[in-house]
């Protein structure tokens, strides 16, 4: 989490339960209005993915059929 997501996260909790849930609301709707499906990725996300697909590229992964399942 970022510091200023931190910083927000903290000011919420200062709230009164009630004006917690206003805050919700308007974080999700400005949330939504940005990424409406939920597909655009953070920068830590973005540079997992990389390093993932470099993994993959080198080799260095399992294969779903070697592992035991069960």
């Amino acid at each position: 989490m970022t510091a200023t997501a931190q910083q927000v996260a903290q000011m919420v909790d200062m709230l009164p339960d009630d004006e917690k849930s206003i805050v919700f609301e308007l974080v999700k709707r400005i949330v939504l209005a940005w990424d409406p499906d939920f597909s655009k990725v953070t920068p830590a996300e973005a540079a997992e993915i990389a390093v993932a697909d470099e993994q993959i590229e080198r080799g260095e992964t399992v294969s779903h059929d070697d592992i035991n399942w069960d």
